[in-house]
């Protein structure tokens, strides 16, 4: 499989997660809904955000972390006479 697949999914679903933080903060500032409503709501929902963004970026850590431990396993295989890598 090509490296840069490897990595998994984990800057697609940050994308998706800021994505969907950005379109839905625009859609609450269009709703119609008192001043102070909207800004209890957009409170609640960056808290959300901020949740699912910190588990987002502990499994890319986690992901980044496999990835770095089996290129240097690799690395370490190269560096043995008569070892291959794959």
């Amino acid at each position: 499989m090509n490296g840069r697949y490897e990595c998994g999914g984990g800057s697609f679903i940050m994308g998706l997660v800021i994505g969907a933080a950005i379109g839905l903060g625009v859609g609450l500032l269009y709703a119609p809904r008192p001043g102070k409503e909207t800004r209890e709501m957009l409170k609640e929902k960056a808290e959300e955000v901020k949740e699912k963004t910190a588990v987002v970026a502990e499994k890319v850590k986690e992901t980044v972390a496999e990835v770095k431990k089996k290129a240097q396993e690799k690395i370490e295989k190269l560096k043995e006479p008569g070892q291959s890598a794959a």
